[in-house]
């Protein structure tokens, strides 16, 4: 790990002779690299813990302890594990091919239109063999300008517990900061790339099928967890538009291996539909709007006890939440 981490540090476009060298945000192709280190499977099949790709994040991997004693035994758990969504139990589940008819329907008059740039809010789980897992949540805006340059702000904040503190990177070691409290803002100049994720996704599922197999850099047929990794990448690059919802809609349902499971609320307080997804020692849950069929989250929980890295099944290993 920490070799393949330098390699993409290398391809940071902070210069070499920064004292902050290899600390910045990651460029597009390093962030690439990143999704396919992350979300690959590790030597024995097991789905590596997915980590968001900002910052504050990729710091927390080398200095988990020490971010628990900066928090000291008193200090109130702001960056615990948020509890896996429930499923209400007097809703009736939706088919997914419903969900595509649905989001086909929303999509007639073709508004809203495809946004390049993103705006999300993650948790991602951060563990060590000799401390308790921790939890960042962040939130990212990434917004473009017509000249092809973008901004990108990420804010240390957790809407769940909003006013306690949250975890941070520093300017020498993490640490509890204010909710609210900015860790990155970035301007990046034009960039006119062509390769997905970088060009608009189309909005026919089978060619956005291949779109998302060529994102992932992948030769073969992605599965149904894969392709709910490669959709993470879209999302965390392109606000859909409704024809690009439906298209995911309907890619998903006619990849099947997604049962419905019924309603849930999720963590920005929104009402969705869930899908949920099991592979070797984890769950995937997709959450969809149930008015448009947009994709509102998706959560990646352990489906079995991990103990040298204090990982109890059930818990949250990340999720992401975006907005329009």
């Amino acid at each position: 790990m920490p070799d393949e981490l330098d390699l993409l540090r290398g391809a940071n476009p902070v210069p070499a002779d920064d004292p902050h060298f290899g600390e910045g945000p990651l460029d597009h192709d390093a962030e690439r690299r990143l999704n396919r280190l992350l979300h690959g499977r590790n030597s024995s099949g097991r789905r590596r813990t997915r980590w968001t790709w900002s910052l504050a994040t990729v710091m927390a991997v080398a200095v988990t302890a020490t971010a628990l004693l900066l928090a000291g035994p008193n200090t109130t758990p702001a960056v615990a594990a948020p509890r896996p969504l429930l499923v209400h139990a007097d809703s009736t589940p939706v088919p997914l091919a419903r969900m595509a008819e649905i989001a086909d329907a929303a999509a007639e008059d073709g508004a809203p239109k495809l946004l390049r740039g993103t705006h999300v809010q993650t948790w991602s789980m951060g563990m060590s063999e000799d401390k308790p897992p921790i939890t960042l949540p962040v939130e990212r805006v990434v917004r473009w300008r017509a000249d092809a340059s973008h901004t990108e702000l990420v804010v240390a904040t957790d809407p769940q517990h909003p006013g306690r503190l949250v975890l941070s990177e520093g300017d020498d070691e993490p640490g509890l900061v204010e909710d609210g409290h900015v860790i990155s803002e970035q301007t990046f100049g034009p960039s006119w790339s062509d390769a997905p994720p970088e060009s608009p996704p189309p909005h026919d599922p089978q060619r956005l099928k291949a779109y998302l197999q060529e994102a992932q850099h992948q030769d073969t047929a992605l599965t149904t967890p894969e392709l709910l990794d490669a959709v993470q990448v879209l999302l965390n690059h392109w606000t859909l538009g409704a024809r690009e919802n439906a298209a995911v809609a309907r890619m998903l349902a006619d990849a099947g291996g997604l049962r419905p499971v019924g309603r849930v609320t999720d963590r920005l307080g929104r009402p969705g539909q869930a899908y949920v997804c099991d592979g070797r020692g984890y769950r995937l849950m997709l959450i969809m709007d149930p008015v448009t069929g947009a994709v509102l989250g998706l959560e990646n929980t352990a489906a079995v006890a991990e103990p040298q890295w204090g990982l109890k099944a059930g818990d949250v290993m990340d999720y992401s939440a975006w907005m329009r």
